[in-house]
């Protein structure tokens, strides 16, 4: 992906104890002091990799992207169904997300868009690989008449991602109190239920 700096080994250990200190404690949790006294480092040591929490956090969020974009790029296959592609690519997201749901606090947190705008660009650039991923999914369904055309693609890209970004919001302020598996299955049959042309 175009854009994505390499982070170092000790850069994603930062990335995955700040995560660790956004689901236990939000935003407002997650300074630099509670991150040092998190990895039992000093807080110079942790400068040295991030100059800012805002910093820690763009690089919690591209590292997202790009592991969305290199997971759906191995998940989905070119022999699968438009329906078993789209299925694929929201039970390969609800997986990940149940095992990592630090990265469902980072692109919902409150006063987290008001912060920064280039925290704002990066969730939209998480956005954008889902899109990227999704819109072949939908056109290739709607071409081969699976898919209603009733609707235009990009309009049913909006529905779609809309659905799932407020079951993924109702799981982060729930406080991840139900599966997200089990629900985000039952989300997937609703949706492709709704959509479908037979």
């Amino acid at each position: 992906m175009t854009g994505t700096v390499k982070i170092s080994d000790r850069q994603l250990e930062i990335i995955k104890a700040a995560g660790k200190i956004l689901t236990t404690s939000g935003v407002s949790g997650l300074t630099i002091k509670n991150l040092a006294k998190e990895m039992k480092f000093s807080e110079s040591a942790i400068y040295r990799h991030f100059t800012s929490k805002e910093e820690i956090i763009i690089a919690l969020l591209e590292f997202l992207a790009k592991s969305m974009d290199e997971r759906y790029t191995k998940a989905i296959s070119s022999e699968q169904s438009p329906e078993e592609k789209f299925t694929t690519l929201f039970q390969n997201q609800f997986s990940f997300f149940k095992m990592n749901p630090h990265f469902v606090v980072a692109v919902f947190s409150d006063g987290l868009l008001e912060e920064s705008q280039r925290i704002n660009e990066t969730i939209l650039k998480i956005m954008g690989v889902k899109m990227k991923h999704l819109m072949p999914i939908i056109l290739e369904g709607q071409q081969k008449k699976v898919f209603t055309n009733a609707i235009k693609p990009d309009e049913l890209l909006h529905i779609v991602m809309g659905t799932f970004r407020l079951q993924m919001f109702k799981w982060r302020v729930t406080n991840f109190q139900f599966d997200i598996s089990i629900e985000g299955d039952n989300m997937i049959q609703s949706v492709l239920m709704l959509i479908k042309t037979t």
